[in-house]
């Protein structure tokens, strides 16, 4: 080796010499050595180790290498040993080479991992001195080791009993006959555990699982077979089969059939009935056997109804109203209408107003319905039926976001779903806070990917957000904080479904699609909800019941679940468990509720005195079928068409549209076979019912208001005080909020028209259209027109009289031409008889039908003005002018408003025959009264008084 022989010289210099000896030599190897090996050996502070058991090779972490900074010096620079500090340790270190440091470590004899799993102990290494005799030796600094011994699947699962055996009761099926139980002698959990038991025997009616619970998979007949025998096999993780079977035993012992006796399987309720018990008659046969106690638990199934159970399903305007919420609700997801168009192409269930996404749509929310910026406290509600996302990537699910229109992708406020977590984004303007601050809120529930139906409220009192769901409180597990968002004048865009990307893309789309259904989706700025109007909100107004509580008995103790859909009630007296349960009932409070069927189960456990094996009670199996409610034919109906003075539309007060209007609900009801007023046992008469209305919409027809001139209006105190609401538009007036119909009827009779410039206007049609349970059932369309009367054709209304009462122009016109035409030739003197004939019999009945128009229209205007004098207004009647008319003073006391159609059109005859005698000088001052008589006035009639309204107040 170079190395060495490089050195010779200065060891010969040195006096180290095969003839030098004697006691100076070991002194000189001294003085030699400490100036030759200067440095100890260097290995790492701590190895870490694995070894299979059974083998001797230790794999180390890092490498066992040891230097020396003494290299290439020979002996001084080199290593020699590794040496392990322990007692009765199974490992050895060996030096693989001495000039590069390297060791091996390995076991001395077989490694079972079954006796010890892990090793630690002390290594240390050692250079080879100062020469070959081992003198001098440095040794390094300690290391920890520690080693893991990797076990090896050398055991086979074993059965702690060699034979099991168990005693079951024929016709029943048991959740657990009888537990086996194996073990495994390894030392790793991979190997030592039992992870799976299976049933070696075929075609016996047992299974396993994986916790090694035997039952039956169908009821077992004592007649059949007596006894079962089967064997059965455990696999630990690694998959390696028990060594050897085990037995087990299970006998049939054949006993009476225990079981709820007389209850029928279909149940049906009659909506509007109350509470109805379920099962009168049932009583509980346990075959004699000796019952201690007795737990009962009756579940109704309702989560296929609706949104999980029998709600109101009026709008979510009317449900916060009836809930007592605080007004401002805006509602995102409402019925598609003219004023809320933006959900028309969205799926719907319109029975139940539940929108469907499926991940390809989304509904843009116009500009103006929410306010751009929301404040520190806003409340968002939804129902919500979601499960776990499609496909393998899973990706944010957008329920609700506010983000910039074009130009860029900020969100500024959003409502998602994300890996079956409910996360909420509220980010703050920069002009709002400058500092970090929260920005993002998540939940982790099990229930956002159940597939059912929940309801979320997101209470926001900036910086605290706080969820409730189903009524209950959750906090936030996660808080993340944000910076502000820079201002900008980038418009947002408000979305739901999806999210809208207006920045960042070549063309802005929709983005990040929600999967699943929405309901009731609302946004209140401003107001923060209360516990109770959040458990009126999700309240379901069906469930179960029990008929006198006092009744039950001593010792029965009972509970409901907070929907009244699960009953559990226990009992040590099978007497006092029978009468429990013939009280329980089914109650539904909607007067219109979702017909169907509600599955209904009552399962028991039975506790015995001392007994190993108690009796197995069957569960009962049944259903409630909801029928079909009645359904109501709501019908509008009052007067559809009225005339009123111009100056009355520019009032103060304007005219009010629906004076007499009735609301009035009916249905039809089959008349009983022995009703001795009718012979056909199939003839049905209508029956008037009461019930609530959620809205109605008073639509102008014929085009928009013109806010610059007209309006609809109402008094909000009317509204106020019979807890309704409404919204006001160019289109019509709305009225909303679920209240009885007379209460309805009292705010329509206040509904006014106002027209400050109405010279140009000669009618108005208005329609009224109402709705129960938001459009489940609807009204008819009642129209209304009215006519406006303008000042010049209400000053001439005394020459509607002159039409009425001289009508001889008509002959006048006519005879002179029947005359010259007899004379011109002796056929057309015939013509023009029937001619002349046929134009008066026609000119008669115009007139008649305008004068019988007129008086009608009066006797209305009449009506409601001494109405409205009685109900609205105190007449001060001190500036009060009336000019009578001076013809009225020939009319008979018997010419009163009730008169007949008949009686009207005999007196116009009669007026015509009377003053037949008139000269020609009056047919002109007749032809405009004529003319003006076609407008359906009726002067006789309209001047009975002539108001002088310049001085009256209104």
């Amino acid at each position: 080796m170079p190395g060495r022989l490089c050195w010779v010289p200065l060891l010969l210099a040195l006096g180290v010499g095969s003839g030098s000896g004697g006691g100076g030599d070991s002194r000189q190897r001294r003085l030699l050595a400490a100036k030759v090996n200067k440095h100890k050996p260097w290995i790492e502070t701590s190895y870490h180790g694995v070894i299979t058991e059974n083998n001797d090779t230790v794999i180390l972490d890092p490498p066992l290498v040891a230097l020396d900074k003494d290299a290439p010096v020979p002996f001084a620079g080199e290593i020699c040993a590794f040496k392990i500090h322990g007692q009765e340790l199974p490992f050895e270190a060996v030096v693989l080479n001495k000039t590069s440091g390297e060791g091996r470590l390995r076991a001395k004899s077989p490694i079972d991992c079954e006796l010890q799993k892990e090793y630690t102990f002390i290594i240390q290494a050692y250079d080879c001195g100062a020469g070959p005799h081992e003198t001098a030796w440095k040794k390094s600094h300690k290391a920890v080791v520690h080693i893991q011994v990797k076990d090896v699947n050398e055991f086979a699962p074993t059965f702690k009993e060699p034979a099991y055996k168990a005693v079951v009761t024929e016709g029943k099926i048991y959740d657990s006959i009888l537990q086996v139980e194996a073990v495994d002698e390894d030392c790793s959990p991979q190997y030592s555990q039992i992870c799976n038991y299976e049933i070696v025997t075929t075609d016996v009616p047992f299974a396993i699982d994986r916790n090694g619970n035997i039952r039956n998979t169908e009821k077992l007949s004592y007649d059949k077979q007596h006894q079962f025998e089967i064997l059965v096999t455990a696999y630990d993780c690694g998959q390696k089969p028990a060594a050897q079977d085990t037995l087990v035993q299970v006998d049939v012992k054949p006993v009476c059939k225990p079981g709820w006796q007389d209850w029928t399987k279909r149940i049906e309720y009659q909506p509007g009935s109350g509470s109805m018990p379920l099962f009168p008659s049932i009583h509980l046969e346990t075959c004699d056997g000796a019952v201690s106690s007795l737990q009962i638990v009756a579940e109704l199934q309702t989560n296929y109804i609706g949104k999980g159970c029998d709600r109101e399903t009026y709008s979510e305007k009317s449900l916060q109203k009836l809930c007592g919420a605080s007004s401002g609700i805006i509602d995102l997801l409402p019925s598609p209408s003219g004023a809320t168009n933006w959900t028309a192409g969205l799926l719907v269930d319109s029975s139940e107003m539940i929108f469907k996404f499926d991940g390809r749509q989304g509904a843009k929310i116009p500009d103006g319905i929410v306010p751009k910026n929301l404040t520190d406290q806003f409340t968002i509600t939804m129902w919500m039926k979601h499960g776990p996302s499609p496909g393998m990537r899973a990706e944010k699910e957008t329920i609700l976001c506010n983000s910039d229109k074009t130009e860029m992708n900020r969100h500024h406020y959003a409502l998602y779903v994300h890996n079956c977590r409910l996360v909420f984004l509220l980010r703050k303007d920069f002009d709002q806070a400058d500092t970090f601050r929260p920005a993002e809120f998540h939940w982790k529930l099990d229930q956002i990917c159940d597939k059912e139906w929940h309801y979320y409220v997101i209470n926001v009192e900036f910086p605290v957000v706080t969820l409730y769901m189903d009524g209950a409180t959750y906090e936030p597990y996660l808080v993340t904080n944000d910076w502000p968002i820079h201002p900008s004048h980038i418009a947002m865009q408000l979305t739901v479904g999806a999210c809208w990307q207006g920045g960042e893309v070549t063309k802005p789309r929709f983005a990040q699609f929600f999967h699943g259904s929405l309901a009731s989706l609302t946004i209140r700025p401003g107001k923060m909800e209360s516990q109770k109007v959040i458990s009126c909100l999700q309240a379901c107004k069906e469930g179960l019941d029990i008929n006198s509580l006092e009744s039950l008995g001593q010792g029965i103790k009972y509970h409901f679940n907070p929907s009244q859909s699960i009953l559990v009630m226990e009992g040590d007296d099978i007497g006092n468990i029978n009468r429990a349960l013939q009280k329980v009932s089914y109650i539904n409070s909607r007067q219109f509720p979702t017909a169907g069927v509600r599955r209904l189960k009552v399962s028991s456990k039975v506790q015995c005195f001392g007994e190993d094996v108690c009796i197995s009670i069957p569960e009962v199996d049944a259903y409630v079928m909801v029928l079909q409610a009645i359904e109501p034919r709501i019908t509008l109906r009052g007067t559809d068409h009225f005339w009123r003075p111009a100056a009355q539309f520019e009032s103060a007060r304007g005219v009010t549209l629906f004076p007499d209007i009735k609301i009035v609900s009916t249905f039809a009801k089959t008349k009983a076979p022995g009703d001795v007023k009718t012979t056909d046992p199939k003839s049905e008469v209508l029956e008037e019912m009461l019930h609530n209305l959620d809205f109605c919409d008073i639509l102008v027809i014929g085009g928009d208001l013109d806010p610059r001139q007209e309006c609809l209006e109402l008094n909000h105190s009317e509204l106020h005080q019979r807890h309704l609401d409404a919204t006001n538009s160019t289109a019509g007036y709305s009225i909303y909020g679920v209240g009885s119909m007379s209460r309805y009827e009292q705010v329509l009779h206040h509904i006014r028209y106002r027209n400050w410039c109405p010279a140009s206007l000669e009618a108005r049609r208005f329609r009224i259209k109402c709705s129960e349970l938001n459009g489940r059932y609807t009204s008819n369309e009642f129209n209304l027109e009215v006519s406006i009367l303008h000042e010049d054709r209400v000053s001439d209304k005394e020459h509607v009289n002159h039409l009425i009462v001289q009508p001889p122009f008509l002959q006048s016109v006519h005879h002179p031409e029947s005359r010259s035409s007899i004379q011109r030739s002796s056929v057309v003197p015939s013509i023009a008889t029937v001619v002349i004939i046929i134009s008066v019999c026609m000119l008669v009945f115009v007139v008649a039908m305008g004068v019988y128009r007129v008086r009608i229209a009066h006797q209305h205007f009449i009506q409601e003005t001494e109405a409205a004098k009685e109900s609205e207004m105190d007449w001060d009647d001190s500036a009060l002018t009336i000019t009578v008319n001076p013809m009225e003073k020939h009319e008979g006391p018997g010419h009163g408003e009730d008169e007949t159609e008949g009686e009207e059109e005999e007196e116009a005859e009669e007026e015509m025959s009377s003053s037949s005698g008139s000269d020609d000088s009056e047919e002109e001052e007749e032809e405009e009264g004529m003319g003006r008589g076609r407008h359906g006035q009726n002067g006789a009639r309209q001047a009975q008084l002539e108001w002088d309204d310049s001085t009256l107040p209104y």
